[in-house]
């Protein structure tokens, strides 16, 4: 029996993530699995996130690799993944949602409000820029890159007093031990789409992982990330999203901040599920109350 061939990034993060797709797979499907390590201009750049590409800038190298031939999988972190369908690709499966919130690193067991006023903290996010600027204006958010561990170091070595990283990337490399915070998503939604795998196949190819799908994380991912493709905003956009199903209703929270974190604008709404189109009318009312509101301007220039 040929090996599937799925296709991942060379991050540790990435390879965990990867490895319980395979593992997934093989015991849902009984199928043989190869993983095959593709790097992406994201690993290669070195320039803070923001300005380094954007959209696709982890994403990119997979896809080519997989409309190319060389895989048959590709499995992206579904925050990652830029929000326009593709004509050849489809995402065949969304494995049950990760821990969506963000933790806080921190030395000396310090949370957010605790943390020294002037405090150095860590992240390459605008939007965690913005949160953190709200919530404490007196801090030093310092612009970072580089992988799980990396960031642990800045903090473990004192070059920084904290770090924020997402909860799901820690607890796939069981770092929990780490974590001095949650951070409440109700207070600090989290990228759309944070938390979740999306695994993309050649359209047409979706019954060879359709096995792993899970209906209420692939909704809620949908419905977080629509909104962002509505309001025209990618990864460089200070937008956080989250949505949960409550017995028979899907309800989504959106927040768009401004840069420094001085200004935000939220709109919530909920929709009857399992009705299949939910994610996006609830998507596509939030978004229009905030663009209503003025979301365009709040988030000024993006690149």
């Amino acid at each position: 029996m040929t090996a599937l061939r799925i296709g991942t990034r060379g991050s540790a993060l990435a390879l965990t993530q990867t490895g319980t797709v395979a593992d997934a797979l093989r015991a849902k499907t009984g199928a043989e699995t190869e993983l095959v390590t593709i790097t992406t201009d994201g690993d290669r750049s070195r320039e803070p996130l923001s300005r380094a590409g954007g959209t696709g800038l982890f994403t990119g190298a997979l896809r080519d690799a997989l409309l190319a031939g060389e895989c048959d999988v590709i499995v992206h972190s579904f925050k990652d993944l830029p929000t326009a369908p593709h004509p050849d690709l489809v995402v065949g499966a969304v494995p049950k949602r990760e821990d969506a919130r963000d933790a806080l690193v921190a030395r000396d067991g310090l949370t957010l409000e605790t943390l020294p006023e002037g405090a150095r903290v860590g992240t390459g996010s605008p939007r965690r820029v913005a949160q953190l600027k709200a919530r404490r204006p007196d801090l030093d958010v310092v612009d970072i890159r580089g992988n799980v561990d990396t960031r642990l170091g800045f903090v473990a070595n004192g070059e920084l007093d904290a770090v924020v990283l997402a909860a799901a990337g820690l607890t796939r490399l069981h770092r929990l031990d780490a974590v001095t915070e949650f951070l409440d998503l109700v207070r600090w939604p989290t990228a759309p789409g944070q938390g979740a795998l999306a695994i993309e196949v050649r359209r047409g190819e979706e019954p060879r992982v359709k096995a792993l799908d899970h209906p209420s994380s692939r909704a809620t991912a949908d419905a977080e990330r629509h909104v962002l493709a509505l309001l025209e905003a990618g990864c460089s956009a200070p937008v956080g999203a989250h949505a949960l199903i409550d017995a028979e209703l899907i309800l989504l929270s959106a927040r768009v901040y401004s840069a420094d974190g001085t200004q935000r604008l939220t709109a919530a709404h909920g929709a009857y599920w399992p009705d299949r189109d939910a994610p996006r009318e609830i998507a596509e009312r939030a978004a229009s109350e905030l663009l209503a509101a003025g979301a365009a301007d709040l988030m000024g220039d993006r690149p």
